[in-house]
């Protein structure tokens, strides 16, 4: 399959983006599964904690916060990594 510019488009396994807003984390869509990944500076919040947002779940490993759109979001994140 080719774009208008005459370019092979492939299928993105894993894609990647800096956050937009300073901190340290990155965007990812690892097989179409959206997310953000985001290092606490201070506190934890707990070794292994889960928490259901509207859009996203959110799973917390010490400093390391992991974010996951759920399966049932109200609102889809489009174009988020790539």
């Amino acid at each position: 399959m080719t774009n208008p510019n005459g370019e092979e488009i492939m299928f993105v396994i894993f894609a990647t983006k800096p956050l937009n807003d300073g901190t340290k984390g990155f965007r990812f869509n690892i097989f179409g599964k959206k997310g953000l990944a985001r290092l606490r500076k201070r506190k934890t919040t707990g070794w292994f904690k889960r928490s259901k947002m509207d859009t996203m779940n959110a799973y917390h490993f010490g400093r390391l916060i992991v974010y996951i759109e759920s399966s049932r979001a109200s609102r889809q994140l489009h174009h988020f990594a790539g």
